[in-house]
């Protein structure tokens, strides 16, 4: 029986790696919040779990409007998504054709090179400054003919460094007009320094500038997936002429709905866990450890040719963290509790 033939460059797709989900370990792998939903969020899921038996709105109306209304754009700039990873990949289907360019810094986002070769574009990879920061500059010059979608991860997945605001607006004035910036900010909520530009800004004054969030990390909502996105009216239309199909289910609508009206308590979570996050990087670099700045949940330690060593040595003291080979190791912030047992055994690996 001959073998149905695929696409041949499937066999070289990087694949996704998740953060590893161990037995009686604590997981610090996957930049997730450590407190469970709210019991108003939760009594929202529990009354949309009623109606499963129905479709989902298609559109997530509801939830459009609601963000339209918090960001002030109309609503036919705001889409909603699977999850911002699914918007990413809406993205590279929307906009490119096959050979053409999707250009991103490396490391960053490990999807990127994914969702571009899923969808027939070419992956141009553009190296971090040495102090794991976007390379702006050379980003500006990888930038072709052919390129179609850059990707800004601000704060940056998983280095943590952010970009800021005179260097991004002199960036984006020099990206050519037919190529759209997808300033991707899940960790928005936990930035701090206000030099750290807000993207929803250039997303409602440039045409060629879209802003993209999340629920599933400060909103505490990673097992639902959803994210949403704010662009031009002409992006947004052709985001949703790629969209699968009712792929953002009813509870992470009601969930999500829920969770923005109770935006203030959330987001005082997200206070602690920025108060953890400075405890933490002290501790490491009084220890000796590099440990670049940080704005968002976690710590990367570019331990380079130690980091399988590291990660190994963490998980036997019951901590997963999250390893890059070769690269670095990144480490959720979690409770005090949880970030006091990672510090012991990061302080254990040095003696």
């Amino acid at each position: 029986m001959s073998a149905i033939p695929t696409r041949a460059d499937l066999a070289a797709l990087p694949a996704y790696v998740p953060g590893r989900t161990v037995p009686g370990a604590i997981k610090l792998a996957s930049n997730e919040v450590p407190g469970g939903p709210l019991p108003s969020v939760a009594e929202a899921i529990t009354r949309a779990s009623r109606e499963i038996n129905r479709y989902p709105d298609m559109g997530a109306w509801a939830l459009v409007e609601r963000l339209a209304s918090e960001f002030d754009v109309p609503t036919s700039q705001v889409a909603v998504g699977c999850g911002s990873v699914s918007l990413c990949q809406q993205f590279v289907q929307a906009l490119c054709a096959p050979g053409d360019e999707v250009l991103f810094a490396w490391r960053s986002f490990e999807a990127y090179p994914i969702v571009t070769q899923v969808g027939n574009a070419t992956p141009v990879r553009v190296p971090l400054t040495p102090s794991h920061t976007h390379d702006l500059d050379a980003m500006l010059a990888a930038i072709t003919p052919k390129t179609r979608l850059v990707f800004v991860c601000n704060p940056n997945n998983p280095t943590g460094t952010a970009v800021r605001t005179e260097e991004l607006t002199r960036f984006l004035d020099a990206v050519p007009s037919d190529v759209l910036v997808v300033l991707d900010e899940a960790y928005r909520e936990f930035v701090t320094d206000p030099d750290v530009p807000d993207g929803m800004e250039f997303a409602r004054t440039r045409p060629n500038v879209a802003a993209l969030r999340t629920f599933s990390k400060a909103y505490g909502l990673a097992g639902l997936r959803v994210g949403y996105a704010v662009a031009s009216e002409p992006v947004i239309e052709a985001l949703r002429k790629v969209y699968v199909a009712f792929s953002v289910n009813a509870l992470a609508q009601s969930a999500a709905l829920a969770s923005l009206d109770a935006k203030d308590e959330l987001l005082a979570r997200c206070a602690e866990i920025v108060g953890e996050r400075t405890r933490v990087r002290d501790a490491l670099l009084g220890m000796g450890y590099e440990v670049p700045e940080t704005m968002a949940n976690f710590v990367w330690l570019p331990l380079r040719e130690r980091t399988a060593e590291f990660a190994e040595h963490a998980l036997d003291h019951k901590i997963v963290v999250r390893p890059f080979a070769g690269e670095g190791v990144r480490v959720t912030i979690g409770t005090a509790e949880e970030n006091d047992v990672f510090l012991e055994a990061a302080r254990a690996y040095l003696a």
